[in-house]
C-alpha cells in the first residue's frame, strides 16, 4: 500500500483515539506523511506552552515530520475552555476542508474529541473562581437544592453528590441568566467522520509501555522541566497539579524520592489509561485496533480506504 494516494471527493475527519502510551502520535505521523495531511492535537495539556516532556508532546523533530496544529496555543497561566478548544479545532478543520484535505484529530482527551465529533453545544461561560468559592462554602447539599430550584432538568442528570457538575451548572445559570440545560445539546458536523482507537490486547503490554515512557521522561530532563516551571510560575500553578507534574513537584519539595515519583507516575498513568479506555469503549462508533499488531499502519490505511470509498481526495495540495 505504500505510496498509494487515496482520493476522496468530499473531505471529512479521521480520529485517532485511545489510552495514553498506545502509540497514537507515531501512527498519526505515519498517516499524515502517507496522506499528506495535518495532525490536529486533541490533548488537553499539550495545548499549553512549556509543558512538553510530561505531556509527551511531539518533539520539534517529530513536528517537522508532519504538520501539527493545536499544540502550544496558550500560556500556562491561561485557561483554555472546552468551548475555546472546540472553536479552534473547527476553524482548523474548515481550513483543511477548504483545500480538500481530511485532517487527523489525534489524542486521548475524550471530551475534546466528543466536542468536535458530536458538535457539543457548550455554554460560553468561563470559570468563575470567586463565585465557585462562594457556592462551595454553602456545601454540596445546599448547592444541589439550589440547582433543583433553578434548573430541575440539569439536576435530574447530575448526581446529588457531584460537586463539580453542580457548581458548573449553577455557575452557568448565575453568569448567563440561562440554565445550562437550555444551552446544551449537540449539532453534529455534516462531513464524514471515521473514528479509530488504539489499545494493547494484553494489559501487561500497556503497563510496560507506560513504564518505559515514564523512564524516558525522567531520563529526558523531566525533573528540570518541572523545576523550571515552578521557578517561573510558582508552586501554585494549576497545571502543576496534573499527572506526572504533581508527583515530580512532590519530589522537588523533598516529600518523596525521585524513584518514588517515577513509581507513582507509572501507577497514576496506568489508572488514567484505564479511565480513558472506559470512556472510549463507551462509544460504539469507534473501531479498535491492537497497537502491537505488526501490520497496524496498513490495517488503518485499509480502513481509511474503505471509509473513503464513496469520496475522492484525502490528499491536498497545501495547508496554511
Amino acid at each position: 500500500m505504500k505510496g498509494v494516494d487515496y482520493c476522496f471527493s468530499r473531505p471529512g475527519l479521521i480520529v485517532i483515539a485511545g489510552p495514553t502510551a498506545t502509540g497514537k502520535s507515531s501512527l498519526a505521523i505515519a498517516l499524515a506523511q502517507r496522506f499528506q495531511t495535518v495532525i490536529l492535537s486533541a490533548d488537553s495539556r499539550q495545548v499549553y506552552r512549556e509543558f512538553d516532556i510530561g505531556t509527551a508532546k511531539p518533539s520539534l523533530a517529530e513536528q517537522q515530520q508532519a504538520p501539527h496544529a493545536l499544540l502550544d496555543i496558550c500560556e500556562p497561566t491561561e485557561t483554555l475552555t472546552l468551548a475555546d478548544y472546540q472553536q479552534r479545532a473547527q476553524q482548523h478543520i474548515a481550513r483543511c476542508h477548504a483545500v480538500g484535505m481530511t485532517p487527523l484529530l489525534v489524542g486521548g482527551t475524550g471530551l475534546y474529541i466528543r466536542a468536535v465529533v458530536q458538535g457539543l453545544k457548550i455554554p460560553r461561560v468561563p470559570p468563575q473562581p470567586d463565585l465557585r468559592s462562594q457556592l462551595m462554602s454553602l456545601g454540596q447539599p445546599h448547592c444541589y437544592t439550589l440547582l433543583q430550584q433553578v434548573d430541575p432538568v440539569a439536576a435530574a442528570r447530575i448526581h446529588a453528590n457531584d460537586l463539580v457538575r453542580t457548581l458548573r451548572a449553577l455557575e452557568v445559570f448565575y453568569v448567563s441568566g440561562r440554565t445550562i440545560s437550555e444551552q446544551q445539546g449537540e449539532n453534529p458536523p455534516s462531513y464524514p467522520i471515521l473514528q479509530v482507537a488504539l489499545d494493547c490486547a494484553q494489559p501487561d503490554l500497556l503497563a510496560r509501555r507506560i513504564q518505559q515512557r515514564t523512564a524516558q521522561m525522567m531520563a529526558g530532563g523531566f525533573e528540570a522541566e518541572v523545576a523550571r516551571l515552578v521557578e517561573k510560575y510558582g508552586d501554585g500553578l494549576p497545571l502543576l497539579d496534573t499527572l506526572g507534574y504533581q508527583e515530580m513537584r512532590q519530589c522537588l519539595r523533598g516529600e518523596i524520592s525521585r524513584a518514588e515519583a517515577e513509581a507513582l507516575t507509572v501507577l497514576h498513568t496506568r489508572q488514567f489509561a484505564k479511565r480513558q479506555r472506559t470512556w472510549f469503549r463507551g462509544d460504539e462508533r469507534i473501531e479498535w485496533f491492537d497497537s502491537d499488531r505488526p501490520d497496524l499502519l496498513d490495517a488503518i490505511c485499509q480502513k481509511i480506504q474503505e471509509f473513503g470509498a464513496e469520496f475522492v481526495d484525502l490528499k491536498a495540495t497545501s495547508y496554511c
